[in-house]
């Protein structure tokens, strides 16, 4: 009776199970530049995906606010007013707009041509700026609890965005 050969592979550690030592321990031998050369690639492949969104925003995208230790859908909202326009058409005359931020996304509303835009704030309103508390004198954003019913009566806007009110 003869015995089968032993591969070495297996030999490595007595006896402990090594994964992928025979990949390890090839018998073909590839260059070392071969290796040098993929880790460079990588190297560089990752220094690039880090430092792809550095650097200053570009035209149409404006600094993301935080809200409440989280980040603010107000980019996306302001991003989707071209497309709602092409959903809506022309009924998109009166829009709501529940949620944080909402001096930023009426103010970018009533710039929009035929449309009127109003506001509700879930939060209280402490460090806000001069057009922001003049939307709140004229009553066209007001700040209220959105547990309970809005101050509006059904059916009074073609359109409502809510965003972050949750």
């Amino acid at each position: 009776m003869s015995r089968r050969p032993v591969n070495p592979a297996r030999r490595i550690g007595d006896g402990v199970n090594i994964p992928f030592v025979g990949a390890v321990q090839s018998k073909s031998r590839s260059s070392p530049l071969l290796s040098i050369g993929l880790v460079i690639v990588g190297a560089i492949l990752v220094i690039g995906y880090f430092y792809s969104g550095s650097g200053e925003p570009s035209g149409d995208i404006e600094v993301v606010s935080k809200v409440e230790g989280g980040v603010s859908c107000t980019l996306e909202v302001q991003r989707a007013f071209p497309i709602l326009k092409k959903a809506y058409g022309d009924s998109m005359h009166k829009v709501l707009h529940v949620g944080p931020d909402t001096c930023l996304v009426v103010s970018k509303l009533l710039k929009e041509e035929d449309t009127e835009a109003w506001g509700v704030e879930p939060y209280e309103l402490d460090d806000t700026d001069a057009s922001c508390r003049s939307l709140v004198r004229k009553g066209i954003v007001r700040v209220a609890d959105i547990k309970f019913s809005l101050p509006y009566r059904p059916k009074s806007f073609s359109v409502v965005i809510v965003s972050d009110a949750l």
